[in-house]
């Protein structure tokens, strides 16, 4: 995979609008569902080609440093060289010869020394550029991780609220059957019966009370003429 390719990717992802993403969508639900294995499986791939670029990266760290190391090493050989050549001819002429041997050694040192820190030179400039790289294909899967989370957030939130929906709608169609049916009406009818059974007892009540006050009325109008009869008889005995 190629450098452009990561980082379109990574870009596109990273930027995606969710909202308007789900504006489109007949189904909201279904589409989060795509769009969370979608980038799912786009941040697998993107991790595997950061993850690639990245050991790149630290492969061209390690040979600069290496690089570097090296021009060091070669330098103080180059050191040691010249030094031992120079106490070579302070001991005489007859050492001549075998301090030559040693300057040339030190050039020899030099000039892998030179080599070296032009190697370490012309990889500073990738090294440093492929470091941006790495940089923002980092921030690029940082995004992309978060767009996930907001995905995920987003696909919960909705299948809650949908199910809430659903059952505000079961109520409602619940209690607009109820409308329909109105059992209060039901308890009135039966209400209303109550009362013709309560006034129908009073009735009896009623009625009974006034049979049972003729009866009394009756006894007492028989009283009163016994009563008279008695005097009566009273009045002719005397």
């Amino acid at each position: 995979m190629t450098k452009q390719t990561i980082l379109g990717r990574v870009t596109q992802l990273a930027k995606a609008n969710i909202n308007a993403l789900l504006d489109q969508a007949e189904d909201p639900q279904k589409m989060l569902d795509q769009l969370i294995r979608e980038y799912t499986t786009n941040i697998s791939e993107a991790e595997q080609a950061v993850a690639t670029t990245i050991g790149n990266l630290r492969l061209m760290e390690q040979d600069h440093q290496e690089d570097v190391d090296a021009a060091k090493e070669w330098g103080g050989k180059a050191l040691a060289a010249s030094r031992k050549a120079d106490e070579l001819r302070a001991a005489g002429s007859a050492a001549e010869a075998e301090a030559d041997k040693f300057d040339n050694l030190a050039k020899v040192a030099l000039g892998r020394q030179l080599r070296s820190e032009k190697e370490a030179r012309a990889a500073e400039p990738t090294i440093a550029s492929q470091t941006e790289v790495v940089d923002r294909l980092k921030s690029g899967l940082d995004q992309m991780k978060t767009k996930l989370s907001e995905l995920k957030a987003k696909r919960d939130e909705l299948v809650a609220r949908a199910k809430s929906a659903e059952a505000q709608n079961r109520m409602m169609d619940s209690v607009k059957s109820i409308d329909v049916l109105d059992p209060t009406s039901e308890l009135s009818r039966f209400e209303d019966k109550v009362r013709r059974e309560e006034a129908k007892a009073l009735g009896k009540q009623e009625l009974a009370a006034s049979s049972l006050d003729a009866q009394f009325e009756q006894l007492d109008s028989l009283g009163d003429s016994a009563e008279v009869e008695a005097r009566l008889a009273a009045l002719k005995a005397a």
